[in-house]
């Protein structure tokens, strides 16, 4: 519980901070890199780049894996025989697809984004009703973390990386740049609303599942439900309908950069010509994203690893390295060491749960074979 609410302390300041430079010197900024490369330079700007367009294939990957086990559990609830969840992956990926082609930019989701928030309200409330009839019926939950010490310290630092995905995306520019005037406060405004409103049924549906379930909690809270049936089918639905929705967020500065540098810029975006573009562009990303999703049984491990070495910068280094930066001549001493001190606790929280994610990595790929059914 310290955990979560200190990671979330620190992604609320850092995203606050970053939310304030969306105009530096006159200049409005509505991509991460470019703000990277106009502060630091063409390598940074690179840099950038690469970490957070990894970032975002990695968390597409993530949300394909979550709604090919929500149809898997669907099926479970109708059915004696249910495929592989390999199965459920490439109908995921199909429909991600579908909803790509004909929502292409983030702009475009505008009309979406209150569909998902009535879904994600049905899935908190049917979810925690359950999880409270669960936790009161079970009477042998154990809460004691199983292992040794050196598994323990390593999985705490695994489960640091996996609280900062779960918390940010390294895409405020980008969200920021959809937002009404004043964009600053407005954005600010969203934050506060997201780290505490946001966060107290958020961390409530986590700390409710461990209650309920003790440490063999399940990462995909769905498979322990008790029912009924009906709720257990809803709940997964929309689990899935929500994902399709908010993988798009994730993927979208993707689509946007292959448009931009593969498409007809003169003609209109549903042009014949930029339609049959928009096709094979995104049916390559998604049709690459599902054969890897499909192929790797534990996928979420792979989201937490580059999690690690991508979101650690992202969110905590470079907003501090832009305010030194930016505000060098006008910031306090005071203001100074504070911002170098979370540079460095930051870049050494990076390297350590990375390694631990890479441990974890090596461990389950003695496991588990390549389409494993898990």
């Amino acid at each position: 519980m310290m955990w979560l609410v200190v990671v979330a302390s620190f992604t609320h300041y850092a995203n606050w901070l970053l939310a304030g430079f969306h105009v530096i010197d006159g200049r409005r900024f509505i991509r991460y890199r470019d703000l990277m490369g106009y502060t630091f330079g063409n390598k940074m700007y690179y840099l950038t780049y690469f970490l957070q367009f990894t970032t975002l294939l990695l968390g597409n990957m993530g949300f394909i894996l979550l709604g090919g086990r929500a149809l898997k559990e669907i099926n479970s609830e109708c059915s004696n025989s249910p495929l592989r969840l390999q199965y459920y992956i490439v109908v995921t990926g199909i429909v991600y697809f579908i909803f790509a082609y004909f929502v292409p930019t983030m702009s475009a989701m505008r009309n979406w984004l209150a569909t998902s928030a009535i879904l994600t309200i049905i899935y908190d409330v049917i979810l925690i009703v359950i999880l409270v009839k669960d936790g009161r019926a079970n009477k042998t939950k154990d809460y004691n973390i199983p292992g040794n010490q050196v598994e323990k310290v390593f999985n705490a630092f695994g489960a640091v990386a996996a609280i900062l995905v779960c918390n940010t995306s390294g895409l405020l520019p980008e969200i920021q740049s959809t937002l009404r005037k004043p964009v600053v406060s407005n954005m600010r405004k969203a934050l506060t609303m997201q780290f505490t409103i946001g966060l107290i049924v958020y961390y409530g549906i986590s700390i409710a599942g461990y209650w309920a379930y003790g440490s063999a909690v399940s990462e995909y809270l769905p498979y322990q439900l008790s029912g009924p049936k009906w709720a257990n089918i809803l709940i997964n639905l929309t689990a899935f309908l929500q994902s399709i929705v908010s993988q798009h967020m994730f993927c979208a500065p993707i689509h946007e950069a292959l448009d931009t540098k593969f498409q007809k810029l003169d003609e209109g975006m549903f042009s014949r010509t930029n339609l049959q573009l928009r096709f094979l562009l995104r049916a390559l990303v998604f049709g690459l994203n599902t054969f890897v999703t499909a192929m790797f049984p534990f996928m979420g491990d792979f989201v937490n690893l580059f999690g690690s070495f991508t979101l650690f910068p992202l969110t905590f280094v470079f907003p501090c390295m832009v305010f030194l930066k930016v505000r060098a001549k006008s910031a306090k001493r005071e203001e100074k060491a504070w911002h170098w001190a979370n540079i460095i606790l930051f870049l050494l929280l990076a390297i350590v749960t990375t390694a631990a994610a890479v441990r974890l990595i090596v461990h389950n790929a003695r496991v588990y074979h390549f389409f494993a059914d898990t």
